[in-house]
């Protein structure tokens, strides 16, 4: 009977200890939060079912010729804009770099994003793979711009896509090989594991580093492979918040200074989850990307031969009067 009492007892106390910890390797706990917004986390748990689809579009003229003249100097496209623009929306509104976990809100400690890619170019037999990137904090942290140009950061991109593109097998593959190969009813159950263990904020950090949906944004370019933007889903797996597709360059009627004019735009479809932050934080970051597609000769630079326009992003902020409209 001791003995029972004794187990009872270490396991109540190991409950309550699993419950009290808030500290996880890729999060700061945050503590004063509105208690409508703390209620949100339980009545709403489950990521994808607490989604806001959001459409916007940009108008492309500038973005094509930015990455016309970038392309001059190294390899630029799209998604490397994308990534960029995103890294100062993200700068500029560091709510959207939150996450939901355990029933609890967390700051993201660091900013990541990931994207998608055909393993081969231009195939469309090809294996997708999705690309995880951390942004080079600059010695301010938080409150200065990245430690790394806009060009730095494309080659640091297309570094990790030569990886994924040299036929070598890569940490994922392997990893993806060997669960694959376990019997389904271990693979659930491991599943499961590693969610509870997330959920107890127990999870080891070396999963939570490699793990491509542990990250701020998921951007995926259809547009690369001629297709329109969809609505996407939410993964429950991980911490991803925000999800953004970018679709094919269309041709639209836009009334500009009381003149309709048809414009080459890029449509840009959003799902985020409304539990990190009220809808108003989000669209400010949403516009701050938005300003940064428009005009990337501001925001990115790095074109001009001679260096003139080499600075490191984040260290031009979109002004307040662009996105506080």
């Amino acid at each position: 009977m001791l003995v029972t009492l004794i187990i009872l007892g270490v396991l109540l106390v190991g409950w309550v200890l699993l419950n009290l910890k808030t500290s996880r390797p890729d999060g700061t706990y945050v503590a004063r939060v509105h208690p409508y917004r703390r209620m949100l986390w339980h009545i709403i748990p489950d990521r994808d079912s607490s989604v806001v689809f959001y459409d916007t579009y940009v108008v492309a003229d500038k973005l094509l010729e930015y990455v016309k003249r970038a392309r001059e100097r190294f390899h630029c496209d799209l998604t490397h804009v994308a990534v960029g623009a995103y890294g100062i929306g993200v700068k500029q509104t560091p709510a959207m770099n939150q996450f939901i976990a355990g029933h609890r809100i967390y700051d993201r400690i660091g900013n990541f994003v990931t994207f998608s890619m055909k393993r081969t170019a231009r195939d469309a037999k090809a294996k997708l793979a999705a690309v995880k990137l951390q942004y080079k904090p600059g010695p301010n942290g938080d409150d200065g711009p990245y430690d790394e140009t806009f060009e730095e950061l494309c080659l640091r991109v297309n570094a990790q896509i030569g990886e994924n593109r040299s036929g070598k097998r890569t940490r994922d593959d392997k990893e993806f090989d060997l669960l694959t190969k376990m019997p389904r009813a271990f693979l659930r159950f491991g599943i499961k594991l590693f969610r509870w263990m997330d959920d107890y904020n127990i999870l080891p950090g070396g999963f939570i580093k490699h793990d491509a949906m542990y990250t701020g944004c998921f951007i995926a370019n259809l547009g690369s492979i001629g297709m329109n933007a969809g609505y996407h889903h939410l993964y429950d797996w991980g911490t991803c918040p925000l999800f953004l597709m970018i679709g094919q360059l269309e041709e639209r009627p836009l009334a500009i200074d009381g003149q309709i004019v048809i414009k080459k735009v890029l449509p840009l479809r959003w799902t985020y989850d409304e539990r990190i932050n009220d809808g108003l934080s989000t669209r400010r970051g949403i516009l701050a990307l938005n300003a940064v597609l428009e005009d990337p000769f501001a925001y990115l630079g790095c074109i001009e031969p001679d260096g003139s326009d080499r600075f490191k992003i984040g260290e031009r902020r979109v002004p307040d009067a662009l996105i506080d409209l």
